[in-house]
């Protein structure tokens, strides 16, 4: 699993311009079911992603295509972490040992 914490590296008119097509993104990484969770910081400085992929290597290959990462728009931090613990409602999230 992985949190891909991004900050804006530009202006939030730049960002603002690839939104439509960062949401596009979006939502082709969730019918794939990699992305889990999505949405913006607060303040709006950047954004935070859940993410399940089979390695690091394969979550980058996706990220690369962000609107946001082709145009510099926002750096992006990869943390990989294990879910071993969790609420009834995030289950199938949890890492059996």
């Amino acid at each position: 699993m992985f949190v891909v914490i991004l900050t804006y590296a530009g202006s939030l008119d730049v960002v603002d311009g690839l939104l439509e097509e960062h949401i596009r993104f979006l939502q082709e990484n969730y019918d794939k079911g990699v992305f889990l969770l999505s949405g913006p910081q607060n303040p709006r400085k950047g954004g935070v992603i859940l993410a399940r992929a089979e390695s690091r290597e394969a979550l980058m290959d996706v990220l690369i295509n962000d609107p946001f990462w082709r145009e510099g728009a926002a750096r992006y931090e990869v943390v990989e972490f294990v879910a071993n613990m969790g609420t009834p409602e995030c289950a199938g999230l949890v890492e059996k040992a």
